[in-house]
């Protein structure tokens, strides 16, 4: 997306689970992990060791230190939850978090409906969740139906 955005040309290589599970790519990376990021001659392995160098590189690492430390604290940030919603989103448990994943999926169906219909393991949470009885219920209800989206009316 930084690279779309920023007006830049790339070639993916798209892995697929065949070729990695045959060995000799996963082998060549840094800890047998993608991706791997090729600029110049520097290779570089981490999502966020990418992104941290797309930053800099198009200036997107705020304006100073102070800011770069900002930028970084919302990158941890939203690592934290990443793998939180890996956790839910693989794990048959439910939490109070997943109430306020699940709210939070349901209002972009709302704001754009079948935005998770490239994301089987979404789409399949989401069916899970909604399925509770008690809670299919209520998500039926007036109550929830006519409830605002982000603090403002439904589009």
């Amino acid at each position: 997306m930084l690279l779309a955005d920023q007006g830049q040309s790339w070639k993916e290589e798209v892995v697929t689970k065949e070729s990695w599970l045959q060995g000799p790519l996963k082998a060549s990376c840094l800890y047998g992990q993608l991706p791997k990021f090729q600029d110049g001659d520097l290779t570089l392995y981490q999502s966020n060791a990418i992104l941290r160098h797309l930053g800099r590189t198009f200036g997107l690492y705020g304006a100073d230190e102070r800011e770069a430390a900002l930028v970084d604290m919302v990158n941890e940030g939203l690592e934290d939850l990443r793998r939180c919603c890996g956790h839910l989103i693989h794990h048959k448990r439910i939490s109070f978090a997943d109430y306020n994943l699940l709210d939070l999926l349901l209002n972009h169906q709302v704001l754009v409906p079948g935005c998770l219909d490239p994301f089987p393991l979404l789409s399949a949470y989401v069916a899970r969740l909604s399925a509770r009885p008690k809670l299919k219920a209520f998500l039926a209800s007036p109550e929830h139906v006519n409830r605002p989206i982000f603090g403002s009316r439904k589009i």
